[in-house]
């Protein structure tokens, strides 16, 4: 399932994205706009601004703002900085691997080969979707 978290970010790159020119954004003003608290909203773009994604200018006119273009910010990246992994079991991950404890032997285990067909279906959509993508 997919957390607040990552929804609210994604809504607030959207957002940001959305915009003709490329300049700082209030946090107030994109809280605002998507109906997402602002104590909240701040840590999920710092978040962001640490991965890389955004940076921040201070003082007067300033705000968030895009780093890269948005056909520039795979989902895939997206998702792994706000969600972590992108598999919904530690032992079918790529970036996160750990072995699940009530598991005896991965290769027979039906639910590992199921849980690999989900990441991969996922990862297909993640890695072949922008930010860009999500404005059409």
């Amino acid at each position: 399932m997919l957390s607040k978290k990552t929804k609210y970010g994604i809504k607030a790159l959207s957002f940001m994205a959305k915009r003709k020119e490329n300049t700082p954004i209030q946090i107030s003003v994109i809280a605002e706009s998507e109906k997402i608290s602002l104590k909240y909203l701040e840590a999920i773009l710092l978040t962001l601004k640490k991965a890389g994604i955004l940076s921040s200018k201070k003082g007067k006119g300033g705000g968030y703002y895009l780093l890269k273009k948005p056909k520039e910010i795979k989902m895939s990246f997206i998702m792994r900085t706000l969600e972590g992994p992108i598999a919904m079991v530690p032992c079918v991950s790529l970036n996160y691997y750990e072995k699940c404890d009530d598991c005896p032997d991965e290769v027979s285990c039906s639910v590992h080969k199921l849980m690999i067909e989900v990441r991969d279906a996922s990862l297909k959509i993640f890695n072949n979707r922008t930010l860009e993508d999500l404005l059409k």
